[in-house]
């Protein structure tokens, strides 16, 4: 043991103030088991933390030397990116043109409240796969109850938000296979004989086809690993990151109606580089020039691609105001409509369109709605799967857990979240409402941009954009 330094009680009050601090903050106790191996680490050093530092093997303290500090780098990366901050790459067109595919984000856990470990036993800076060897990247025996630390804001209107993807909670092995219960439903549809008319079915038989549909369809997926690979349970946390924008609250009632959205009766406010798609008819081949002028990506070429000069194309009101004015390249643009069918909830008959859903209301903790069998199925999932009860119908009555129920109150914050590439963005109206538990992060500027339609000496980063703040591009 030896006799601590003024200094190494200058670094022990700095280190134990500061972690303290942190236990203060995250409301963790358990963790102040750890503050006398820090005094012990700064003062007298009974523990031999550095006893490879003395070695006369030059080879042990070589190979030591890396390995305290790949630890040390593990454990504090484990702990940044659990309670602080995480970097967040846009893989999608969804968020469009507000947020561009390429932008990398520096996200935010302090601004929303950082989440306890909810899977503590997984690889850092994995989601759920390992990279190269592939396989789970997390042990899911052990899962902690739901917890928040207390966030610097609570989240507004029309913040840009990364969250869990709620759906993500069953999916397959196979990658490309994002939405499982979707895929359920339509298989199961596909393959079921003699469908009825569903406008001639009562409301309880309307939901018997459905279950008929969604299993038929999980019965195929089941029997067939080598299409569509082993289906596997993810913990909330394990879930897909996705990032959209907030346009509903809780205890905010929603409707689109035109293409615009209701909060409560009243308009609410549109991005100002919201995009639909437009049925577009050109003379000839976009110029790179002209493509890049109008933000036109490859991609979106690709896709739209109907053949004979027919293209359906993402485009803002500017974007498409100046596609017009190249008369000699485009003969016309029409609107598309959006048609009814695959939107949230599945297992439910309605006419809602993209353009045309709703009214729902979001549910808000500690807010009862009192339940029918025709909104049963727009609360159900956030009743029995995010909140936990078992949910069943006999009888044209509502049970939850095991008692009849015609009212629930809710124990969570939900939010509604779209993208602003309304007719190509995989949001809450496909998938339904985002519980509180989800809620990842706010991300707070774009720290790097990359264009995928260019090369490296020719535009490939996008310049402008570097450390814009969100709000700013919003």
């Amino acid at each position: 043991m030896r006799k601590p330094e003024r200094k190494d009680w200058i670094k022990l009050i700095i280190a134990l103030t500061l972690y303290i601090l942190f236990l203060v903050w995250i409301k963790s106790w358990w963790g102040a088991l750890a503050i006398p191996f820090i005094i012990d680490n700064y003062t007298t050093k009974f523990i031999p933390w550095g006893w490879w530092k003395n070695s006369k093997s030059k080879t042990l303290r070589t190979i030591m030397s890396w390995v305290d500090a790949i630890v040390f780098a593990l454990v504090a990366v484990y702990f940044v990116n659990l309670y602080f901050f995480q970097n967040y790459v846009i893989p999608t067109s969804s968020l469009e043109k507000s947020l561009l595919v390429g932008d990398y984000l520096f996200v935010s856990k302090a601004n929303y409240g950082p989440r306890k470990p909810q899977t503590p036993l997984s690889m850092p800076l994995t989601q759920h796969t390992m990279p190269v060897t592939g396989g789970k990247s997390y042990i899911d025996a052990v899962q902690w109850d739901y917890e928040r630390v207390p966030g610097f804001e609570e989240i507004e209107l029309n913040d840009i938000v990364v969250f869990n993807y709620p759906a993500g909670d069953t999916a397959t092995t196979n990658p490309e296979v994002i939405d499982y219960y979707s895929m359920c439903y339509n298989i199961g549809a596909e393959r079921y004989p003699n469908k009825p008319d569903m406008d001639s079915l009562d409301i309880e038989r309307q939901r018997a086809v459905y279950d008929l549909y969604y299993t038929a369809g999980r019965e195929y997926i089941e029997k067939n690993p080598h299409i569509f690979g082993e289906k596997t349970w993810r913990p909330v946390d394990r879930r897909e990151n996705y990032v959209k924008r907030c346009v509903g609250l809780p205890g905010d009632t929603l409707q689109i109606k035109d293409k615009a959205i209701l909060l409560n009766g009243k308009p609410s406010k549109q991005p100002a580089d919201i995009q639909f798609n437009y049925w577009v008819t050109l003379n000839a081949p976009i110029p790179e020039r002209v493509r890049h002028e109008l933000g036109i990506s490859k991609k979106d070429i690709i896709d739209g691609n109907c053949g004979n000069g027919l293209f359906c194309l993402p485009l803002t009101d500017a974007t498409r105001d100046k596609l017009k004015s190249y008369t000699k390249l485009t003969a016309s643009i029409e609107p598309c409509e959006s048609k009814p069918g695959g939107l949230y909830p599945l297992n439910s008959h309605h006419k809602w369109t993209a353009d045309n859903y709703g009214p729902v209301w979001i549910p808000k903790r500690g807010e009862s709605i009192r339940l029918t069998l025709e909104n049963l199925p727009i609360y159900e999932r956030p009743i029995a799967v995010y909140e936990g009860n078992t949910l069943e119908v006999k009888d044209g009555k509502i049970f939850i857990n095991g008692k009849e129920s015609d009212s629930y109150t809710f124990n969570m914050d939900y939010y509604w979240m779209m993208g602003d590439n309304r007719h190509n963005s995989a949001d809450s109206r496909y998938w339904g409402f985002v519980p509180e538990d989800h809620i990842v992060g706010k991300p707070l500027f774009v720290w790097l941009s990359l264009d995928s339609d260019r090369s490296w000496f020719n535009g490939k980063i996008r310049w402008n954009r570097l450390f814009r703040s969100v709000d700013n591009l919003k």
